[in-house]
Parts: C-alpha cells; sequence; structure tokens
C-alpha cells in the first residue's frame, strides 16, 4: 500500500498507534480536535508512557480542518458518539479505493457503514489499556488482544494490510473472520467496565468486590443473551469468558470469569477505566448511549429484558449530570436491581 495512514483521533488508542507505526518508518497523519495536544505533537513529538515502553517519538499531526488530500488507509479511534460526525468529516479525504477501520468501543461498524457504506468499513476490537494524560503524553498501561476483520468474515488484500499494519504494534494481533464475536464480547466486558465507574475505586477493586458480584454477572448475562438472539458467537479475552454469561450457564463459570477479570487488571498501570476518566477527571460526557443503550435497543427488538443495562445508563447519566456522585451507594443502587429482578436469560 502507498500513500500515509490517516489515524482520526490521537487520544489513548489513536495515540498509541500512531506512535509504534511511526517509529516503525510508516508515514502517519494523526488529526485530533485539540488544538494544543496537535501542536505538543508537531513540537515536541508523542511521548509514550508507562511500564509496557517509554518513548517520544516524532510524528505529523493536525486538526480536522487542517487536512489535505486524500486517504486509503483511515483509522478511527474517536469517542464513540463522535462517529458519525468524525465519518462525515473524513468522507472527503477517503480515497476511491478507501476504508475506514474502527479502532473503538461499541458497533460503530453500524454507524461508519451506515454513512460510507458497509464495503467501506473494517472491523477491530482493541482491549489495550491507555490514557490521553495531557497534549503530546499518552498513558500504555499494558498490552492486551488486538483483533481486526472484515464484517463479513472474509480475509481480503486489505483486511491482511490492517492486520500488517496493527502487528507493529501489536505481535499478536489476530486476523478474524468473527470480529462481531469480539465486538459483541467486548460490549459485554464494557458493561461491566461502566458498571466500574459508578465508584472511586480501581477496576480490580470492584470486580473482587464480592458483594457486587450479581451486578458483573446480570450485566454479562444481558449483553450475551442479546447476541444469542442476534445469532452472534461472542469471544472472550483477557480473562472474560462469554460462555460463563451464556443462557443456563453455571453461577460458578460467571465467578471464574470476574476473578480473571479482577486479576488481569491488576496488572496494568491503567486502574481505572476510560469511563471513569471521562467522568471523575475530564468531566465529560461518556460513551454510555452510543455504546450500552444500543444494546438495551437491540435488546427491546429481540424482545429481551434488560434492567440491569437500563439502570446503569441511568445510573451513568445521573452522574454525567451532576445529580449523583462516583461512591459505592451508587453501585449499590445498581446492585438492588440486579438482585430484586430474576437473572437474566438462565
Amino acid at each position: 500500500m502507498t500513500g500515509p495512514v490517516l489515524i482520526w483521533g490521537a487520544g489513548a488508542i489513536g495515540g498509541v498507534l500512531g506512535a509504534y507505526l511511526a517509529r516503525a518508518g510508516e508515514d502517519v497523519l494523526l488529526v485530533d480536535i485539540a488544538a494544543d495536544h496537535v501542536a505538543a505533537m508537531n513540537r515536541d513529538g508523542l511521548s509514550i508512557e508507562g511500564p509496557v515502553e517509554t518513548f517520544t517519538q516524532a510524528v505529523r499531526a493536525a486538526t480536522p480542518e487542517e487536512v489535505e488530500g486524500t486517504f486509503t488507509r483511515v483509522f478511527l479511534a474517536v469517542k464513540a458518539h463522535h462517529t458519525s460526525d468524525a465519518i462525515r468529516a473524513i468522507r472527503p479525504h477517503l480515497a476511491e479505493d478507501g476504508y475506514v477501520v474502527s479502532a473503538q468501543n461499541g458497533l460503530n461498524e453500524l454507524v461508519i457503514a451506515e454513512e460510507i457504506g458497509v464495503e467501506r468499513t473494517i472491523g477491530c476490537f482493541v482491549n489495550y489499556g491507555a490514557d490521553w494524560l495531557a497534549p503530546g503524553r499518552v498513558l500504555l498501561g499494558n498490552r492486551a488482544t488486538v483483533a481486526v476483520g472484515e464484517l463479513d468474515g472474509r480475509e481480503t488484500d486489505r483486511v491482511r494490510e490492517v492486520h500488517r499494519l496493527l502487528s507493529i504494534y501489536e505481535p499478536q494481533a489476530v486476523l478474524t473472520d468473527n470480529i462481531w464475536g469480539y465486538l459483541w464480547g467486548k460490549l459485554g466486558y464494557g458493561a461491566m467496565l461502566f458498571a466500574t465507574a459508578l465508584t472511586p475505586a480501581s477496576m480490580t477493586e470492584n470486580f473482587a468486590s464480592a458483594r457486587h458480584f450479581p451486578v458483573f454477572r446480570a450485566l454479562g448475562c444481558e449483553v450475551m443473551a442479546v447476541a444469542q438472539a442476534k445469532g452472534v458467537r461472542p469471544l472472550g479475552f483477557n480473562g472474560f469468558d462469554p460462555a460463563a454469561f451464556a443462557p443456563g450457564a453455571p453461577e460458578e463459570a460467571a465467578r471464574a470469569s470476574v476473578a480473571a477479570m479482577a486479576d488481569f487488571n491488576s496488572r496494568t498501570a491503567k486502574t481505572h477505566s476510560g469511563v471513569w476518566r471521562d467522568l471523575a477527571v475530564r468531566k465529560r460526557k461518556t460513551e454510555v448511549d452510543a455504546q450500552i443503550a444500543v444494546i438495551a435497543e437491540e435488546a427491546q427488538a429481540a424482545g429481551i429484558a434488560t434492567p440491569a443495562i437500563g439502570r446503569l445508563v441511568a445510573l451513568i447519566h445521573d452522574i454525567e449530570d451532576g445529580r449523583r456522585p462516583q461512591s459505592f451507594d451508587t453501585l449499590d443502587m445498581l446492585l438492588d436491581t440486579c438482585t430484586s429482578t430474576s437473572r437474566p436469560a438462565a
């Protein structure tokens, strides 16, 4: 492939990917709406910090209005609720044979495909822990699963090219024929991470709380029930075992998976989720509607009740709007919902 790689969104995920690709000699343009971040990257380079590796890489960066030309290979790494706006800004810069890779959380491939066509959309799954720290600085807390695949499961030249690029950062990156399995698995895990953001405690502390196990089990069960109804075969990763939350799965399996997630997250410098950081540090709206509320919409269409997901979304909105604090009392309200209703899809 010729021409530069365009990475739209140079925060936690996009910043890490861009720095590694640039260090490997790939021609990369990083785009971000934060002018101070763009200026810092152009002036001082992009610093990757943390236990995985620490280095500063010279990069090219621009704000959206500064982008010129067209690009074949585009990675989208913005928050889920900014997907539509980002794609509309990217569209004039997408080459005739261009495609967009969704390096995001949620089912954003559906939104991208609606905007530019399914034939120009590639699915991607990333689970490495990273945080934007300050202009020109990104924390890389740990390595984790990375996967890419065509939405229809085919193996094409372009998806092999994307896999090559992702493998520069993560040598164990997976080229999969079941990208929807990874994405729905991440939805189950992601719902649990949203629950951990209801408190000030770390992801590991939340997962290790035996009293709150019913919360994580209920959320996992609701998401996996919807995935099954849609005919998706969810895939596991980094401690999350979708089979442990499938309809009819024994409680012991879910307990083992939650314990494995607690263990995995105990070995990263990223102690809290990006959701927690949005609420506690950056004081901004989260991805809850674009990432989690859509699960309830899919469930309603399938005739599946999702009381835990509905309550979780409402509580996140309460914190966003200043009606509730991040506290275990808030998590207890979700616990009340999970213990006062029958176990989902048992």
